[in-house]
Order: C-alpha cells, then sequence, then structure tokens
C-alpha cells in the first residue's frame, strides 16, 4: 500500500473507533459531518504529499502509549485536525469544540505542518530514542535521524561578561557593570545606554569601561556556542548527509544537523518537536496513587467535563497547583469569569496574554460575562459566530470564519487575510479591506457595516489566539483542578514530588496542603516511598527528598521493608515471607546493607525524624547510633559467612533487648534546625509559631505573595 492509502485507511478505522462504531461499519447519517471533514482533510494532506508525515507522528505516539508514557491531548493548531484526532495524534475533537481545521494546514498558505507533541518528562528521551532506532536507516548508507542544531548569541550581559574577561578586567568590576544593564528579556547594549543613567555614567565618565562597551557592541549578536534544540528533531526519507551537513557534539557524542530550525524548513526537511510538560508526568502519579488507593479503574482521561467540584474549586480561585491558572494574574481573571462549563474554561488561556490584557479587551469581555456591558452584534452572522465569546473575537479561527461566510473567502484565503492582519501591512490590509468589503457587499452586507467588521477583525486578529491550543491546553488544566478538587491528597503528593527539585514551589505547596487542613508528614522508614504519598494522616514525605540519602540507599530501605529477613546472602526458608516493618533503630540497622546505608544516611534519617514511629527521643536515638550500627555491621558479616541467627548478638544470653542510651530530647529549635537542614523545610512546627497570632496582626501580604508580583 502506498502511504496515502494506509494513512486513509488508519484515518477511517480511527474516526470509527472514536464515534464507538465497528471498524466496518458505514458511517450513519448522523455523523455526515465527521465523514465529509474527514474526506477534506485527508484529501488535503494527501494533495500536499504529508502523508508519511501523520503516519510517523502517530506510529511515536502509538509507542509512547504502549510504553505507557503519557502524552497531552495536543497543542498548537494541530489539535484542529479531525485526521489527527482519529489517529491518536490528538485527544481534542475539533468539530465538538468547531475549531478550524485551515489553521493547521492549507493548500493556499504553503508551508511545513508542524505538529507539537507533550510528553512526559520520564518518557520523552525513549520516545527519541525509538525513533532514532526505528527511522535512521540502520545497515543502509547514513543517518536519517538527527537533532537540530542551536547557537547561542552573545547577549547583553554575556557579551559584556566575556569581553571583560579577555580585556583582562577583574571579575568584580565586570560584574558591576552588567549587572547595570536592565533585566529585560532580549533587550540590547545601546537600549541598556538609553535606560540606564548610572551605566551611561560609568562609560562616559570611565576609558576602560567605554572601551569594554565599544568593544562589545561590535560583538553583540555573534555566535558564541552551538547546543542541541531542546525538542526538535528531523527525519530524512534520504540520508540527511545528502541535504545538509552534520555536526558532532564534542561532548555528548550526539549527532546534530548544522542548519538551524528555520534553515532546515528551508530546505524541505520536516522537523519533529519532542516536548517536555512537567504537568503530564503529575497527572500520571496522581492517577496511579488513585488507582493503588481505591479505584483500580480510574483513568484521568475518562473523567466526565461537568463536574461541579472542580468548576467551585476554580471560581473561588483555589488554583495552587493548577495548570495555566495558578499565577496571581490568571487566578483573578478565573475568579472574575466564574467558568461553569468547559467551553467556558476555553477562552482563559487565549484571553491572559500581553496582547489582550493591555488592550481592554479582556476587561470587555469580563463585562458582558458578568452582564456589566451588554453584548451587541453589527450584524446577525456576527452572533453566530462570536456568540461562544460574547462578541470579543478571541480566536484566530473566528477571523477565518467571518470572512469566510461574510465575504466568500477560502478558509485558505482567509487565513493569508489574518496573518495580513497579524503583520499590519498597510499596502496588503488596503488590498484585503477592499477585497472583504466588496464580498460582503455581494452577499447583501451593507457597505458601512462591512467595513465595520473589517475594522473590528483587524482590531483583534492582532490578538487573536489558535482556539485548537486553547482547547487542548484547557482540558489540562481541567484535569490539574478535577484530581486536586476530588483527589487532593493524591494530587498534591504528585505535585510535591515532580517539583521536589525546586524548593521555591515545593515550600509554597506544602505550605498551601496545609491550608486545605492537609498535613505534610515527616519522612517515616515504614511509611515513606521514593516520592511524595497520600496515606491516611495526610501527606507523607518521600525519603528522596532527604539530603544525603541516595537512590542506592533508598532501594536498600524499601526491600529490607518488603522483605522480613535481612539482604545480604539471605536465604529464605519456607517460601515467602509476609512483609514486616522496622520495630526499632536495631533492627532497622540489621536488616539493610551497611554498605549502602552508611552512617552518613542514618543520621540525615534521624535528623528528619524518619524513626519517630519507633522512637520518640531523637536525641537518644542519636546517642545510640554506634552501638546500633555495630549491631548491624556484626550482622552484615554474620550474613556474609553464612550464620543465620540475626538476633543473637542484640538479644543476648538472657533475652534481653538492646535500649536506647538516656538523653534529654533536643530542644523544638535543635529539632527545627536538624529538618530544615536535610529537608530544607520545617516539617513538624517553624520558629515562629509561637509569635504567629502577634505577626498576624502587622502583616499583610507574605514575602512568596510579594516576589511573585500583584494580581493583574
Amino acid at each position: 500500500s502506498t502511504r496515502e492509502e494506509v494513512l486513509e485507511r488508519q484515518s477511517w478505522l480511527g474516526l470509527r473507533r472514536r464515534l464507538n462504531l465497528a471498524p466496518d461499519e458505514p458511517i450513519p447519517p448522523r455523523y455526515g459531518e465527521y465523514a465529509k471533514r474527514m474526506e477534506h482533510e485527508l484529501g488535503v494532506i494527501n494533495s500536499m504529499g504529508f502523508a508519511g508525515y501523520f503516519l510517523v507522528v502517530a506510529d511515536f505516539i502509538d509507542f509512547a502509549r504502549r510504553s505507557e508514557i503519557p502524552v497531552g491531548p495536543g497543542r498548537g493548531s494541530a489539535a484542529g485536525s479531525l485526521a489527527a484526532f482519529s489517529l491518536g495524534i490528538t485527544g481534542i475533537d475539533p468539530i465538538e469544540y468547531d475549531i478550524i481545521f485551515e489553521r493547521f494546514l492549507n493548500p493556499e498558505r504553503v508551508s511545513m505542518p508542524d505538529i507539537d507533541v507533550d510528553f512526559c518528562m520520564r518518557g520523552r528521551d525513549r520516545v527519541i530514542r525509538y525513533v532514532a532506532e526505528k527511522y535512521d536507516g540502520e545497515g543502509d548508507d547514513g543517518r536519517r535521524v538527527a537533532q537540530i542544531i542551536t547557537f547561542g548569541k552573545l547577549q547583553a550581559r554575556a557579551v559584556i561578561r566575556d569581553v571583560g574577561r579577555v580585556l583582562g578586567m577583574t571579575y568584580g568590576d565586570v560584574d558591576r557593570i552588567a549587572k547595570l544593564i536592565p533585566d529585560t528579556l532580549g533587550i540590547s547594549l545601546e537600549q541598556a545606554l538609553q535606560q540606564s543613567a548610572e551605566l551611561r555614567a560609568r562609560v562616559d565618565g570611565d576609558g576602560q569601561v567605554a572601551r569594554l562597551f565599544e568593544t562589545a557592541q561590535r560583538l553583540e549578536g555573534l555566535t558564541r556556542h552551538a547546543s542541541t534544540h531542546a525538542a526538535g528533531v528531523v527525519i530524512g526519507t534520504s540520508p540527511l548527509i545528502e541535504t545538509v551537513p552534520l555536526y558532532r557534539d564534542p561532548r555528548s557524542g550526539d549527532i546534530m544537523t548544522q542548519f538551524d530550525m528555520r534553515c532546515i524548513e528551508k530546505l524541505g526537511l520536516i522537523k519533529f518537536d519532542f516536548l517536555g510538560l512537567k504537568t503530564l508526568t503529575t497527572l500520571a502519579d496522581a492517577e496511579k496513587r488513585i488507582r493503588e488507593t481505591g479505584d483500580p479503574s480510574f483513568r484521568v482521561d475518562a473523567i466526565a467535563l461537568d463536574d461541579e467540584a472542580t468548576y467551585e474549586l476554580l471560581a473561588c480561585g483555589n488554583t495552587e497547583g493548577v495548570f495555566q491558572v495558578e499565577s496571581p494574574g490568571m487566578t483573578d481573571l478565573v475568579m472574575k469569569l466564574k467558568p461553569r462549563s468547559f467551553k467556558e474554561l476555553i477562552p482563559l488561556v487565549a484571553l491572559y496574554r500581553p496582547g489582550p490584557l493591555g488592550s481592554g479587551m479582556v476587561d470587555d469581555y469580563v463585562k458582558r460575562k458578568n452582564g456589566l456591558k451588554r453584548v451587541e452584534y453589527l450584524i446577525p452572522e456576527l452572533e453566530e459566530l462570536t456568540a461562544e465569546t460574547l462578541g470579543v473575537i478571541v480566536y484566530q479561527d473566528q477571523v477565518l470564519q467571518l470572512a469566510n461566510r461574510l465575504a466568500g473567502y477560502s478558509l485558505g484565503e482567509a487565513d493569508l487575510l489574518r496573518r495580513a492582519m497579524g503583520k499590519k501591512k498597510p499596502a496588503e490590509m488596503a488590498k484585503q479591506r477592499d477585497r472583504f468589503v466588496s464580498g460582503c457587499v455581494e452577499r447583501g452586507i451593507e457597505r458601512r457595516k462591512a467595513e465595520e467588521v473589517f475594522k473590528l477583525m483587524a482590531e483583534f486578529a492582532g490578538y487573536g489566539f489558535a482556539k485548537s491550543h486553547s482547547t487542548a491546553y484547557a482540558l489540562i488544566t481541567y484535569q490539574t483542578a478535577y484530581l486536586k478538587a476530588n483527589h487532593p491528597r493524591e494530587y498534591l503528593a504528585a505535585l510535591m514530588s515532580t517539583e521536589s527539585g525546586n524548593h521555591d514551589k515545593l515550600a509554597r505547596y506544602i505550605g498551601h496542603a496545609r491550608q486545605l487542613g492537609i498535613d505534610v508528614l515527616a519522612p517515616d522508614v515504614n511509611e515513606s516511598s521514593r516520592a511524595f504519598t497520600g496515606v491516611a494522616g495526610g501527606i507523607r514525605f518521600g525519603l528522596a527528598g532527604v539530603k544525603n540519602v541516595g537512590e542506592g540507599a533508598i532501594d536498600c530501605i524499601l526491600e529490607a521493608r518488603r522483605s522480613s529477613e535481612p539482604q545480604a546472602g539471605a536465604q529464605r526458608s519456607g517460601g515467602e515471607r509476609a512483609p514486616r516493618n522496622f520495630e526499632s533503630i536495631f533492627d532497622f540497622a540489621c536488616r539493610v546493607d551497611g554498605r549502602k546505608v552508611n552512617r552518613r544516611v542514618v543520621e540525615s534519617l534521624v535528623k528528619c525524624g524518619a524513626f519517630d514511629s519507633l522512637h520518640e527521643n531523637r536525641a537518644a536515638l542519636w546517642a545510640t547510633l554506634d552501638t546500633a550500627l555495630e549491631a548491624g555491621a556484626a550482622a552484615l558479616r554474620d550474613r556474609e559467612i553464612g550464620q543465620t541467627s540475626l538476633f543473637d548478638r542484640l538479644d543476648g544470653a538472657a533475652g534481653r533487648k538492646p535500649t536506647l542510651v538516656n538523653a534529654a530530647d533536643w530542644t523544638d529549635r535543635q529539632r527545627l534546625a536538624f529538618e530544615k537542614e536535610v529537608l530544607g523545610f520545617y516539617v513538624t512546627g517553624h520558629p515562629l509559631t509561637s509569635v504567629a497570632p502577634e505577626l498576624a496582626r502587622f502583616v499583610d501580604v507574605s514575602a512568596e505573595e510579594a516576589t511573585r508580583g500583584p494580581a493583574r
């Protein structure tokens, strides 16, 4: 079969599966719109020669799902394709949400399709390896798969530091000058001089600084180094060396194209973007926890989209940890709009951007939504196409639909109109205005109203957003909000595990969990797993979050807990025994391998309170460590020479079990200081708890809120 035939067969089978029809069942008339759309899309895809592209994307997404690597529901304009939905590339039905295919692909704007795919952070590299192994033409005459190069440029601060170092200036002097450059994204040295009076004064008053600046300006913008593009991979139908020069990274040994992303596309090669999205990792972990703790059949992608608790959580601003809407400004917008259905959630992603916020478009939408401003339409067709967004043109799709319905543009031509409006080129805009107005007049619309509609479209088109992307990301927003509303312990535990390397965010989420009445408990050798877990008493800190406790030590502790016998060299008799918790520090020391769980590990576990369920007095436990660890080392030696009586050394002839050394417990200040040292947080209390009521009288904002800035 040709690629086109394979694509058609798989797309129609996938569509029937999506519509819950049998593989060979004719598509009934009630789904006629789906059949018509599918025929149109397949015609466009095949005529443009992109059948193979869709099949490759569908293949590696199918591999990811078979390998239990979470995949996002879509991003960008690709979620507007019914063929992509049928093939499992996206998870959004474009007909249900009225998303235009031509925003993604149309023959009148000949460009490469661009299907960006989000993967779980942990599985993304596996998918890239799969693609490289499958499509690299093994045994053939050359490499067909390579990652794409990207070039680091000498930006304002970086070029000052590099030039200063070459000129022999001291690090401190150069650092002070570099820090005078305003912290603005993409700022140039010329702009920095205009904005910073202190910087100008240094340049004017110091010849060495003037020389530094003059040299840096000549070098600014030049390529500094090469690195690997974060997501881009190119696949060729023939060996890439025939089309593009290749480059081997001297550090990693990876093969990359020597041309960057833009040049690659000009050569006619198609890039594939493999993006990592942490939220997918969080969703997968939360789903796993929910299955393990009460609902074995739970699936995030099967939840209902009309859950009342979810919309209530959003409406009241409980958005901490919810995808896309946890910033103060987005939280404020959610609370103003109070979405009560999934379709009301979709505009949020499109509205909260600098353009709409600065234009007053968002305020206009909020007022209309809350009945503070009347919704008016110049002509009936505008109501039909913009009713869901209350007469405000929010999506690029709406521009395409208006041009198509009102002025007779094809959807492909309408996309060219949208692009012209976005670029605001006067000559092109004048040409398009004449075409649009005359098309409207031919269809019975008054010239004056047609001109007003064009003006309205031009005003909003520059701020328009792809509805496909808004819909796909709104789905992830809903899923995270649903889990937080209905399974808060499991979701927050998964979220904390995902963000365990970011102490600022982790501290925020721990504090938020406590605000919700969910205790975050110290690590426990008998209950903690590797990551944060939801338990009966709240959320249990994971062992991976304890300083000095590495992966080998964690594996050793968890294995010892699962087994009722010691690890090293022990032979089980009488079959498998039931898992047994540790009974004391002595039991722990004798059952783990002291070479992996060494003194430094055990000390950190004592400091964070991981033995509190066995021994409440941490100071006594600390004073007993020598005895316990010596007994553990002796037990390890016995196991290695074949002796099996583990507790003979401990129990003694009279059957006495070892006890802790008497010691006065640590003070609250000592206990909390040690917790902060090995966890990075105070878990069992806080040094300011005793004066918190007094502080509350003088403070109306937290340090975290102050650094995040005011809500917009």
